[in-house]
């Protein structure tokens, strides 16, 4: 089966620049951006509560703890939140007409109904195909979080934890190599 395509940093400004043009901008941009900057799968995204990024302070975490139930590998995860993801949950958490419930949904369907992982997967890969980017889906944003840690000389085993794999070889078959990343390797010596 062919990957899915990871996604330049060029490529990745203009899906955003597309998406902030569509409607529901906000709930779509925080969907990219879990998968991206946390590296989340699409049922990982789509079972988010409001009370798993926001505190009872209504502050929003730093880390978030993803139950068995809603992993792939049935394995309970720590998902860590960097500055940039937590600026983005502020931001899309004030764009609410109204207050939410903690149980509730953190991204909500049209029809305001909790998103089903297929149904947030047709989504993206929509969201992809409008900023013209072929062979990019869900699974996007997972590899480049993944390649991304890579190649900035992250622990393998680090990764391997974030990604909730538990197996080396499972992360290792995310991580993109490209000629330019490869002449840069060759330059250091």
């Amino acid at each position: 089966m062919k990957q899915a395509r990871v996604l330049t940093d060029a490529e990745f400004k203009r899906l955003l620049a597309v998406v902030a043009q569509m409607k529901h901008a906000g709930r779509n941009r925080l969907a990219l951006m879990l998968s991206h900057l946390a590296g989340l799968r699409v049922g990982e995204i789509a079972a988010l509560t409001v009370r798993d990024v926001v505190d009872g302070d209504n502050k929003v975490r730093e880390q978030l703890r993803l139950n068995a139930e809603v992993t792939k590998g049935g394995h309970a995860r720590v998902v860590f939140l960097n500055d940039k993801l937590r600026r983005e949950i502020e931001r899309h958490r004030n764009e609410w007409s109204e207050e939410r419930e903690a149980d509730a949904p953190l991204l909500l369907t049209q029809k305001r109904t909790t998103f089903s992982a297929n149904t947030l997967c047709q989504l993206m890969g929509q969201l992809y195909r409008s900023a013209g980017l072929d062979g990019a889906t869900s699974h996007s944003g997972r590899r480049w979080f993944i390649t991304r840690l890579a190649h900035s000389g992250v622990s393998p085993k680090v990764i391997m934890t974030l990604a909730g794999h538990r197996n080396l070889t499972t992360t290792q078959r995310y991580i993109e190599v490209r000629d330019e990343m490869m002449k840069a390797a060759v330059d250091l010596l």
